[in-house]
């Protein structure tokens, strides 16, 4: 039998939304980024480090708006549905 361990990191609750809004930011405005720079100039020599920095642009906005928008969602509009 083959020993497989996992990685498991531990925090505190309070840290959820942070920790998953970032994460999910970060993927989000990679593909946007990368799929922008596609579109607009193709496959072009410095694809990369023109995408790292269209990254790091992109996420310093798509974190804060994350994090807003899913506390809106979840205070305001997922607290009147009721889930069964």
């Amino acid at each position: 039998m083959t020993d497989t361990r996992t990685f498991k990191l531990r925090t505190r609750r309070k840290y959820y939304r942070l920790i998953f809004t970032g994460l999910m930011a970060m993927m989000m405005s990679l593909i946007i980024s990368s799929a922008l720079i596609l579109v607009k100039v193709g496959f072009i020599d410095g694809f990369f480090i023109e995408l790292m920095h269209s990254w790091v642009l992109a996420f310093v906005f798509a974190w804060p708006s994350a994090y807003i928008c899913a506390y809106l969602v979840q205070e305001h509009v997922l607290s009147r549905i009721e889930f069964y």
